[in-house]
């Protein structure tokens, strides 16, 4: 079990290493072709990660076509938007917003799933949403069209955790991964064309490569995570990226939390594990965690 903790670890430094490179190249190109070129070298080195028993040409073939396309759908979207978002607001502010996916995840499966959720749960939600609002601090300070790009992939990573309780077992990871890279080079390559497309300096073209490399070494780490440890006992790990988020946003980008922000960011985290917890005790196992992540 101490492997695979440690794996998933190192996935989640490597998807924040990922987000911190997109970060750096905000206004050098547009989410779209930033978005084009991470999905485009992730599904290149993603191409070697497949399960022994299953095949890449048939991604294709999907026993809930609709609901893998909506999944796709949603990791297009959330792509898009997290870009825009690590662009323009500090990283810590952006995953203070993201991490919200878990305790929408408990709202949605209310609606959606109709399960019943109890106070604790109730109470992770409240005390989630507190934190935030210490972070970012509406009314106090200034909020950007970023904070909303966050809070809107924190949805879609919550309905993306949604439809992946109905798809889980019924559909091969080289289905639900296909669609979403095929998806995601249709869609940010359309938008690319649309907007303005730059062409990527070799200098430029290393650092999209490198975002993609991040990307896909937090995927095939956290498949190498799940043979040590169950997912229930990896799950806590999700949130070193908060932590993360500090380091490099510090180092890298001159953006130093005050008081107020760490604390903030320390509930979310606390409001997560707790709904993680009582998961696990009404279940046996933490269903809503987003493990395999919505978005490239």
């Amino acid at each position: 079990m101490p492997n695979g903790i440690l794996l998933a670890l190192l996935a989640y430094a490597s998807y924040s290493c990922s987000d911190a490179v997109i970060k750096s190249l905000g206004g050098q190109f547009t989410v779209f072709e930033i978005g084009f070129f991470v999905t485009l070298f992730a599904g290149c080195f993603l191409f070697f990660t497949r399960p022994a028993d299953e095949r890449w040409r048939d991604f294709w073939r999907t026993k809930r076509p609709w609901a893998v396309q909506a999944r796709a759908w949603a990791g297009i979207a959330s792509g898009v938007l997290s870009v825009y978002a690590f662009t323009t607001i500090p990283l810590a502010e952006v995953y203070a917003l993201i991490f919200l996916a878990p305790l929408l995840v408990t709202i949605l499966s209310t609606v959606i799933l109709k399960e019943s959720v109890g106070p604790w749960r109730w109470l992770a939600v409240v005390a989630g949403f507190a934190g935030v609002m210490l972070v970012v601090r509406p009314g106090f300070r200034e909020l950007h069209l970023g904070h909303l790009a966050a809070f809107a992939n924190a949805f879609l990573a919550a309905t993306g955790v949604i439809l992946m309780r109905s798809l889980a077992q019924q559909e091969r990871r080289t289905t639900i991964l296909g669609a979403l890279v095929g998806y995601g080079l249709l869609f940010n390559g359309v938008g690319t064309a649309a907007t303005s497309f730059s062409l990527p300096s070799a200098g430029q073209l290393i650092w999209l490569m490198l975002a993609g490399i991040f990307t896909a070494g937090g995927q095939l780490l956290q498949l190498l995570a799940v043979k040590y440890a169950p997912a229930n006992r990896i799950a806590p790990t999700h949130y070193s990226q908060i932590v993360w988020a500090v380091v490099l946003g510090a180092f890298f980008f001159n953006e130093y939390p005050d008081m107020l922000t760490m604390v903030g960011l320390a509930v979310v985290g606390a409001a997560g594990l707790l709904t993680m917890v009582r998961e696990e005790v009404r279940l046996g196992t933490v269903r809503w965690n987003p493990f395999t992540r919505t978005r490239l």
